[in-house]
């Protein structure tokens, strides 16, 4: 049974939840979010809380009672505080730059890199080395962090590539003679 659904989700001030026909809108300062609920799970607005309920005792129906109330929770968060993720670039000649809404890099390849924005994420690079990805949904927003990592991750023996802003890179040793 999970414990984080049992308690009501407080609805905190300038944000308003809506929920009809099996869909849950979320709308605050920072923008809208929509989410599609599970058939097993239903949800209702009332008193500045929404009270979460699984319709059987199913362990799907239990798992995604859990689910949808951390769902919920990260979109209230996303509409009023919203989410970035910085990532670091360490490596000689390696660059970033936004061009537009591209983001531009300079990874070691033979060519440039162009990762275009997708919709509802905003990507800055204050620094050559740093890239800061922001925006109100915690799921494309961590995707996208993740996508610009992938494309040049860390390698063990001089750390080149890209991190995440406090990940500990731990490094090998190299041949000894």
């Amino acid at each position: 049974m999970s414990r984080i659904a049992k308690h009501p989700i407080k609805i905190p001030a300038g944000v308003d939840v809506k929920v009809a026909g099996g869909k849950m809108t979320v709308k605050g300062k920072k923008g809208e979010l929509h989410l599609n609920l599970v058939s097993d799970v239903s949800a209702e607005v009332r008193d500045g809380a929404v009270t979460l309920k699984p319709l059987s005792k199913a362990r799907f129906a239990m798992d995604m009672w859990g689910t949808t109330a951390s769902n919920l929770r990260n979109m209230i968060k996303g509409v009023t505080e919203g989410y970035s993720e910085k990532l670091l670039l360490e490596g000689v000649g390696f660059r970033a730059a936004m061009k537009g809404k591209d983001l531009v890099l300079q990874i070691g390849f033979s060519h440039e890199v162009n990762y275009k924005t997708p919709q509802g994420i905003e990507i800055k690079a204050p620094k050559q080395t740093e890239i800061e990805i922001s925006g109100i949904d915690k799921q494309k927003v961590g995707q996208v962090a993740a996508e610009i990592y992938h494309m040049k991750p860390p390698e063990p023996y001089k750390g080149k590539g890209f991190r995440y802003e406090g990940q500990i890179i731990r490094r090998k040793e190299g041949k000894k003679k």
